[in-house]
């Protein structure tokens, strides 16, 4: 009689491990995910002075545009919470395309080897970013349902388990990446 009863507790306290472990797989995921998004976001970051300082040497006059693009970046590499994230880089993608606009102007500006270089760069950044978002957001799907579907989600609300939010863009017109024609 004894025997059945510490079969059920065993396959339960499986089943409770199991589940717990899938979690937190998933959870950590999610955070490795994360981390790329955030290194590519700070190689952008640390691409823009170089860029505004290269500009500024041909457009020193237009500064309200080099302003804007500085502020930006600060905005983003301050922003905290996703959601705030994701306004600070739409808006440094905005201030960012007000830049590649006004290089069309100056043509000595678009032939320079250093500002082609650092558009390319940027440009490639663009790209990483894109694809780390969406690694991390099917990182989110999975961690997200495996969080609501039963029984998964008794444990998920033992442990105090949260849901966490995709990196969207606001604008899916913004979506798209920076484009430059010369």
């Amino acid at each position: 009689m004894i025997i059945p009863i510490l079969v059920v507790i065993a396959i339960v306290g499986l089943w409770l491990a199991g589940s717990y472990n899938m979690l937190v797989r998933f959870r950590n995921r999610v955070k490795e995910s994360w981390s790329d998004i955030a290194i590519q976001l700070k190689r952008r970051h640390d691409l823009i002075p170089n860029l505004v300082e290269t500009v500024k040497g041909y457009a020193a006059h237009e500064s309200n545009v080099l302003e804007e693009v500085i502020k930006a970046r600060t905005n983003a590499v301050t922003a905290g919470s996703l959601n705030e994230k994701a306004q600070a880089e739409n808006q440094l993608t905005g201030a960012l395309k007000q830049l590649f606009a006004l290089a069309e102007a100056y043509p000595n500006l678009r032939a320079s080897e250093n500002f082609a270089k650092l558009q390319d760069e940027l440009t490639d950044t663009e790209n990483k970013i894109q694809a780390a978002r969406r690694f991390y957001n099917s990182n989110v799907l999975h961690y997200n349902t495996a969080l609501e579907q039963f029984p998964t989600n008794i444990i998920a609300a033992w442990f105090d388990f949260m849901r966490d939010e995709y990196f969207q863009l606001d604008n899916p017109s913004e979506a798209a990446p920076v484009q430059v024609k010369f």
